[in-house]
């Protein structure tokens, strides 16, 4: 299969209503396949392998479509003041499945995390030398006020003799930090878990606790509010020796950066022990939070809890008032033979977590909305609408999420059993707008209050009772909580199931602006290729601009104007897809053979719901010409 690329589109050159033109050619594509699939052009989230892939590392050959369009929110309380933590490292099957396609992708059982207000830092795993967080997985998390480190690791010889190339001397060490502050920067996330998982001689070492100091600060003062974590592997003489707990063996590299994230077969001795050391090191008692006690929830080896028991270790860490690392919870998806379930087990799994975890809230300016879509579903819907039919996954798509859960009325009775109770949990069935709905359902008892109110952000993530009393008129104030009332009218036990399709909290200046117009739309990396059936089709980047505060997502769509030759006629849109960033890369999209001409569209979808005159639509018209070539020329 031949392509061709153009290197500097003309579209980009000027911003004018003029066309784009390009001549059709096949010739092997200029595309690094690290970020393009080979066959399609569809942009891909990967990482780095090798030493010399991270030295070479620049700008000029990242990709700008894997970069993440979500600034970190603020949250209540803030993570500086969290007496404890909760950090997830996911690592599931070798990473970069579903998630690794930048745009989405057909999926009819993907795995997504949706429980963000009880965790307060993600970390994105896999074995390569590093692993740069897919976008999708940013956007989610930095919604919900939660922070995304990546992982630098090495691995037994061949780590080794990474660590001996890049610890032998200050100049060395430097060039990898920088490099892994300039990856977090361009791509958007937050910091680096650092695993070292094989013994250093001396001399590296000696540059180990050197190496960490230098990157910790670099990434705080290249991105304030970042975290550099070690993993408990290595010890002060260099051996491979894991702790399972902070000690003065490994001390040296906790005091060098934000953090430890210990190994998993610790027992509550371990705990005490770190307590006592905490009660006599008055530095290191005020440190308790940056000490991340790892639970392995697929249970290797001899440890505490996990899988269904993790909220087992969970206890016992709270209890001794350290931070804790999940690893691996996306075990709920790996081990169940009907992943169309996987819902279920994940909402079952965070419940029993939630009791020792510290929910928070991200804090938003208006407008407000949420759809409550979870990234994935079973179709895809616009204002209540099927857009599209089929299983997809896009963590991009992913809005502000409630806590999910469920709670007692009574306490006698629990919420699965007849005596009344509450649940929340995302529903497939049906959808306003994404893949999934917000399903309340429950039993309002007579014996209990007329009314339940589900909050939210629920005090300690549980439903509560409440009277709704909004003011008439709001000024001067900060949204805090959404609350759905569901009102009992009749005296005996009534069970209620509702689905909550979006939430809307809007201001009136907003509603009244002015109109924003779509600006500067260009085409860049265009690829012609014939397919095998002899039809053309293009593939290519599509860039503009419009002022982010205001964009929920963009739909894209396209038409001929223009051919097959000088007399086709000109056709009805066509959709495209949707884009949740000002970059979109077109991939196989049929089109008229030459001489013709198309439109390529893009309609704003803004936060407040209201339609954007076409007139103010972005777009930009592509005329092509060159050789009618038949099905063989290939």
């Amino acid at each position: 299969m031949f392509r061709h690329v153009s290197s500097r589109p003309e579209s980009c050159l000027d911003h004018s209503d003029s066309d784009a033109h390009e001549f059709v050619t096949f010739r092997p594509s200029s595309l690094p396949e690290q970020h393009y699939a080979p066959s399609t052009s569809e942009p891909l989230s990967s990482g780095l392998r090798t030493l010399s892939e991270l030295l070479s590392w620049g700008r000029s050959s990242a990709s700008p479509l894997d970069v993440a369009t979500v600034p970190l929110a603020a949250r209540d309380p803030p993570l500086a003041t969290s007496g404890h933590r909760t950090l997830v490292s996911h690592d599931m099957m070798g990473g970069y499945l579903d998630d690794r396609f930048v745009q989405g992708t057909e999926s009819e059982a993907p795995y997504a995390f949706y429980h963000w207000q009880h965790i307060d830092i993600f970390n994105y795993f896999t074995h390569n030398l590093v692993t740069v967080p897919p976008a999708v997985w940013i956007n989610a998390a930095h919604r919900h006020g939660v922070l995304v480190m990546g992982t630098f690791i090495t691995e037994w010889t061949e780590g080794a003799a990474v660590c001996e190339a890049f610890l032998t001397d200050e100049e060395s060490y430097r060039q990898v930090a920088d490099r892994l502050v300039q990856i977090s920067h361009y791509h958007g996330f937050d910091g680096w878990l650092v695993n070292i998982e094989n013994s250093l001689s001396k001399g590296a070492v000696r540059n180990t606790p050197l190496f960490l100091r230098y990157l910790t600060d670099q990434m705080h003062l290249r991105r304030p509010g970042s975290l550099v974590i070690w993993y408990d592997s290595v010890l002060e003489d260099g051996k491979l020796e894991w702790q399972n707990e902070l000690n003065t063996r490994n001390r040296i590299f906790f005091d060098a950066c934000d953090g430890l994230f210990t190994n998993y077969n610790w027992t509550e001795s371990s705990l005490e022990a770190m307590g006592s050391m905490a009660a006599e090191d008055a530095a290191l008692g005020g440190r308790r939070a940056d000490v991340y006690v790892g639970v392995d929830v697929f249970a290797r080896g001899e440890v505490v809890g996990g899988m269904l028991d993790t909220n087992k270790a969970l206890k016992l860490i709270r209890k001794h008032n350290f931070s804790a690392a999940i690893f691996a919870p996306g075990w709920v998806y790996e081990t169940i033979p009907d992943k169309t379930s996987f819902r279920l087990h994940q909402d079952k799994f965070w419940a029993l977590l939630s009791d020792w975890l510290e929910p928070h809230r991200s804090t938003t300016t208006l407008p407000f909305v949420s759809s409550f879509c979870q990234g994935f579903g079973k179709a895809l819907y616009w204002r209540g609408q099927l857009e599209k039919r089929g299983g997809w996954f896009n963590l991009s798509a992913q809005e502000l999420q409630p806590l999910y859960g469920q709670e007692a009325l009574r306490a006698r009775a629990p919420p699965e059993e007849e005596g009344g109770g509450l649940r929340a949990r995302g529903c497939p069935e049906e959808a306003w707008s994404g893949g999934s709905s917000l399903l309340l359902e429950g039993q309002l008892a007579a014996a209990e209050p007329p009314g339940v109110g589900f909050r939210w952000v629920p005090h300690k993530g549980r439903p509560s009772c409440s009277l709704p009393l909004p003011p008439p008129h709001l000024q001067d104030c900060e949204l805090r909580e959404v609350l759905v009332w569901v009102q009992r009218e009749q005296p005996h036990d009534v069970a209620f199931s509702c689905r909550l399709g979006e939430v809307m909290v809007l201001d009136q200046a907003g509603l009244q602006a002015p109109r924003e117009a779509v600006r500067g739309v260009c085409i860049e990396d265009v690829v012609w290729h014939r397919a095998p059936g002899g039809a053309l089709r293009l593939s290519a980047t599509l860039r503009w601009s419009f002022p982010p505060r205001l964009w929920r997502y963009f739909h894209l769509s396209w038409r001929r104007l223009r051919g097959p030759g000088p007399r086709g006629q000109a056709g009805p849109p066509v959709p495209l897809g949707r884009a949740y960033s000002t970059l979109f890369r077109l991939t196989e999209l049929e089109v008229p053979g030459p001489p013709a001409r198309v439109e390529l569209r893009v309609e704003p979808v803004l936060k407040e719901g209201l339609l954007v005159p076409e007139a103010l639509w972005g777009r930009r018209s592509l005329s092509y010409s060159g050789p009618v070539e038949t099905s063989g020329d290939q």
